[in-house]
């Protein structure tokens, strides 16, 4: 994993929005930027790259930003973006489209065409948001089909928005933890889930690759999981009903994982038992009822599953764990 974390109060007050400039036309690309606090710019770029896919986390005050057609000419690195605005919002126009995007909202845009865009903090906060850079080159899709989306208000909280944008706050949350095998694997499952998101809005399913939509599937999948896992009935015939699938359909989807769903489906709660058990504000909470709430019916099965899992039985390690602490 090749992680990039850069923030502007490392440098003097008076170089700070010269930094961003350059950090983001180097990160992002060349583009014109004035701010009401140019003179004391506070920001940050975390920057992931997962092989050709690179994702960036970002946060900055009150800015205007301008791709003009000079910039262009000057260098188009033929980039789709994909923004998440996680806090603050952004006014953006391109082509005579205007757009208005807020917390919760995706917006895609490129290198190759000119935009204008506001963004604006909530009262008191800083504009944040989660940047996906993938080359036009490497897109499932006809571009055609994509550009007709570009700077349109698409939202992040619902159907296949809401999956892609849990995605992608996982994977920056996660990203620390992946192992170098997996870099590639996931730009990937990323590229393939917006495929998968843009196809769905501009009606082009059938132009999106069999395998990309099974990917999108298989995400789909781990974020119901993962919502569902307080719920003691999640089973693999609750997953692919509420998939519109066949259990042995599921089944199939899970061996190029190596594990089954039910695995998968303990393996989850149990991460969840033991973060729980470690936290010092849920010390008062019965070990018991720490299984209970991830889904474990009965107190023997959750230690029996706990103990082959983590070498101890839960109590043991809640106590270890508090005591390191």
């Amino acid at each position: 994993m090749i992680e990039t974390v850069l923030r502007s109060e490392e440098l003097p007050v008076a170089d700070r929005f010269e930094w961003w400039r350059e950090v983001t036309s180097r990160t992002l690309m060349p583009t014109e930027f004035t701010s009401d606090h140019a003179d004391d710019f506070r920001a940050s770029v975390r920057a992931l790259e997962f092989g050709a896919v690179q994702v960036s986390v970002v946060s900055y005050p009150s800015l205007r930003s301008r791709r003009t057609p000079a910039l262009i000419r000057r260098s188009d690195p033929e980039l789709y973006h994909l923004a998440l605005t996680v806090s603050g919002g952004q006014s953006v126009s391109r082509c005579r489209r205007d757009a208005l995007v807020g917390a919760g909202d995706l917006l895609l845009y490129d290198s190759s065409h000119p935009v204008d865009a506001w963004a604006f903090p909530d009262e008191g906060g800083a504009v944040e948001g989660i940047i996906v850079n993938v080359p036009r080159a490497a897109f499932p899709l006809p571009a055609a089909k994509v550009d007709r989306l570009l700077a349109v208000q698409l939202s992040g909280s619902t159907g296949m928005g809401a999956i892609l944008s849990q995605f992608l706050i996982g994977l920056t949350g996660e990203a620390a933890s992946c192992r170098a095998q997996d870099v590639v694997r996931l730009g990937g499952v990323t590229v393939d889930l917006i495929a998968a998101f843009l196809a769905h809005h501009a009606d082009a399913e059938d132009a999106v690759p069999p395998e990309s939509r099974q990917q999108a599937l298989v995400v789909g999948i781990y974020s119901f999981i993962e919502h569902n896992l307080g719920d003691s009935q999640l089973s693999p015939a609750v997953v692919a009903a509420a998939h519109h699938i066949s259990v042995r359909y599921l089944h199939r989807l899970f061996q190029p994982q190596g594990t089954t769903i039910s695995a998968w489906i303990r393996h989850r709660r149990l991460e969840r038992c033991r973060r729980d058990l470690a936290e010092p504000q849920l010390h008062s909470l019965p070990v018991h009822a720490v299984g209970a709430r991830w889904g474990f019916r009965h107190a023997s099965d959750f230690s029996r599953a706990f103990r082959a899992a983590y070498g101890m039985p839960p109590r043991d390690y809640r106590e270890t764990a508090l005591r390191v602490r």
